[in-house]
């Protein structure tokens, strides 16, 4: 094993969830908050518009250098090749950014509703870029749920929940065994794709914000049929279900906002046509 104790391990695949980890120094961490708030805040949207992509905060590893080196970082790749093995892709991304004071939140859930991907042996590590604790909104995950599989979700309209469509467990969640992944600037928190998990609003005195990153086993297919994209990040991918995605030559280079524009409609055609997913909601 390259970071995990195969204790560790074993709790991750018991339980679903492992946390804090280290990936970067609090320093480190202001500099990519920095990024963030120049390319991800509201004055980027804008830019967004006159490019004709979609939101910075979805997939800014296609867009931005800084997004590219933030999910190859090794430690993080460490962790999760240690769960899935060495051949990694990274099938999506979302920026959380919940300002302080907002009611935004997300409800009960689990990942793997809404990606369409089989087997179900994604991990999401998320990285924290400002303190995510319980004042300020942190994830919160139910142990062992994970081991139910997929359980059927409902669409809930609500503009306060930060999911797409409102995706929420059709289910009893019992919210008092739910456990905090509390972390500080530059540590990330791993969860099985079938974990249950949520967030409160923020209540604190800062931003929260932090990047979760989906990480596949190259053995992982999309169950659509639509044709997927993803980027390969570690080892090598020789069984060929996902196109391969560039890497950024500069901050929104022509080719990048290209490759983002092109991913982002393959993942949203994928999301309106999956007919493993129908009896989902």
């Amino acid at each position: 094993m390259k970071s995990l104790t195969e204790d560790q391990a074993k709790r991750y695949h018991d339980e679903g969830f492992l946390f804090p980890f280290r990936a970067f120094s609090p320093e480190a961490a202001a500099r990519y908050r920095a990024d963030v708030e120049r390319t991800c805040g509201e004055t980027a949207q804008p830019a967004a518009a006159r490019t004709g992509t979609v939101s910075y905060r979805v997939k800014p590893y296609l867009l931005f250098t800084w997004a590219a080196d933030l999910v190859r970082d090794p430690a993080i790749l460490d962790a999760v090749e240690d769960l899935i093995g060495p051949d990694i892709m990274v099938f999506h991304t979302t920026m959380w950014w919940k300002t302080k004071g907002s009611p935004n939140r997300v409800p009960w859930h689990q990942d793997g509703t809404y990606f369409g991907l089989a087997p179900f042996e994604h991990v999401t590590a998320w990285v924290a870029l400002s303190p995510s604790n319980t004042r300020t909104g942190c994830v919160r995950v139910v142990p062992g749920s994970h081991l139910a599989g997929q359980i059927p979700h409902a669409d809930v309209r609500d503009s306060t929940l930060m999911l797409s469509r409102g995706q929420t467990v059709n289910a009893s969640v019992d919210g008092s065994r739910a456990v905090p992944m509390v972390l500080s600037p530059g540590e990330f928190s791993l969860h099985h794709t079938m974990a249950i998990h949520a967030s409160d609003p923020n209540t604190g005195d800062d931003d929260r914000i932090g990047i979760g990153i989906s990480y596949i086993p190259t053995r992982v297919r999309h169950v659509g049929p639509t044709r997927m994209s993803a980027t390969l990040v570690r080892g090598r991918d020789t069984h060929g279900h996902f196109d391969l995605e560039p890497r950024p030559a500069a901050d929104l280079h022509p080719d990048a906002v290209a490759a983002h524009r092109d991913s982002d409609a393959r993942f949203w055609e994928a999301s309106r046509s999956i007919p493993e997913m129908a009896g989902i909601h």
